[in-house]
């Protein structure tokens, strides 16, 4: 599912890109001929892909390596080594922390969905919809780190080679 999530994030990146460029040249152009192309909906619909593209790109980028981590000895220790600090700290901190931010969220979603929350400026978009997405990106977090941690444990059992 995350392979599939993540080429739908590509294609959000590049509408998000998009629409920024759009809502830049339509501010400019408005200068000049007195008609407004922008829109706050325009503004809205930048942030809530920008969102997308950040929530959902997180479980994505576990299993491909593409997280920050710090690299000052994680280079240098063996495949076992780097196989117990990544299970470690999937164990240890993402998954817990990927827990506590579906509790955490989980009042603040059901609120904005109770009152169907919407932008505070006029013509803005509805928030609710995005909201509801902070769930699912951290429940997909939480499940590509049981994922990952198996993938670890495979390692550490000298199964996991032909994984990578």
């Amino acid at each position: 599912m995350n392979e599939r999530v993540g080429v739908w994030v590509r294609w959000l990146t590049l509408a998000m890109v998009l629409i920024g460029a759009f809502n830049a040249l339509a501010r400019w152009a408005t200068r000049f001929t007195g008609f407004s192309l922008a829109s706050n909906a325009y503004l809205d619909l930048q942030w809530n892909l920008f969102a997308l593209v950040f929530l959902l790109g997180a479980a994505h980028g576990l299993p491909e390596g593409a997280h920050v981590r710090v690299d000052v000895l994680y280079g240098r220790l063996s495949r076992r080594g780097r196989a117990w600090i990544d299970l470690l700290g999937t164990l240890l901190f993402l998954i817990p922390f990927s827990v506590a931010m579906l509790v955490v969220s989980w009042p603040a979603v059901r609120a904005s969905w109770a009152v169907r929350e919407g932008s505070p400026d006029p013509g803005g978009l509805p928030r609710y919809p995005i909201k509801a997405v902070i769930l699912l990106a951290f429940a997909m977090l939480a499940a590509a780190g049981v994922a990952y941690a198996y993938r670890q444990v495979r390692v550490l059992a000298g199964a996991g080679a032909e994984d990578e």
